[in-house]
Order: C-alpha cells, then structure tokens, then sequence
C-alpha cells in the first residue's frame, strides 16, 4: 500500500481535487483511472528521457512502469487555472529510491477533466 501525504490546500477546487487523485492513481498505478483521465491523443513528455504520443502508447508506457512501485507519495503543491494545472512533490520507491518531481497538465478544455498533456520534470536525489 503506497502511503500518501498530501498538503492541506492542494484540493481546494474540483480540477486540484482531480490532479490529487490523477498524481494519486499514478503512485497506486489504477491503470483505468489513469486511462479513463486522459485523451486519446495524450501526450506525455518526460523531458530528457522520452515522449509518448497517443492513448495506446500511454497505455504500453503504465505497463513498463509497473515494476517500479511506489512506497510513498508526497503531493507539495497542486494549482490549476483555465486550460492549465500543476502538481509538484516526491515519490519514494520501494527499492529506496528517492525523486522529486513537477507534472504540468493541459486539459482539452478549461470546463473538461480530460488531460490531453502531460510534461514531467523528474530529478532522482
């Protein structure tokens, strides 16, 4: 069981309480939130390291990261304005590694909950 800290203010509106529970669904890997969450054209740029383009290929992607299972989540701060959102904070794996991380969301709309990018920033320390 991943545990979770998450910062007071960090669901203060209906899309920062749905970044809290996407960047949740990703330490728990809940592979059917994750896909129900973005759009079949998703992009997901993981600077430095690779770029998966489409619904398909983000599928695979969750697949290749499974073995990497996360033991703690900590969600520092969650924003979210129009079109736009951003979570930042840091994930312990299992194996006792350590890495700080920033996703930046772009939702097909600003009414929408779907996510049609991500671009993740992710620093081993």
């Amino acid at each position: 069981m991943v545990l979770i800290n998450v910062k007071a203010d960090c669901g203060n509106s209906p899309k920062m309480a749905f970044l809290k529970e996407l960047n949740i669904a990703f330490a728990e890997l809940n592979r059917k939130f994750l896909m129900e969450s973005v759009s079949d054209e998703i992009i997901w740029d993981i600077v430095g390291d690779k770029k998966i383009e489409g619904k398909e290929n983000f599928a695979k992607e969750l697949e290749k990261i499974k073995t990497k299972r996360t033991a703690e989540l900590t969600l520092l701060q969650i924003l979210s304005h129009g079109k736009e959102g951003a979570a930042n904070g840091l994930i312990k794996i299992e194996d006792g590694e350590k890495y700080a991380f920033s996703n930046f969301y772009k939702f097909i709309g600003a009414k929408g909950a779907k996510i049609k990018s991500i671009t993740t920033y992710l620093i081993k320390f």
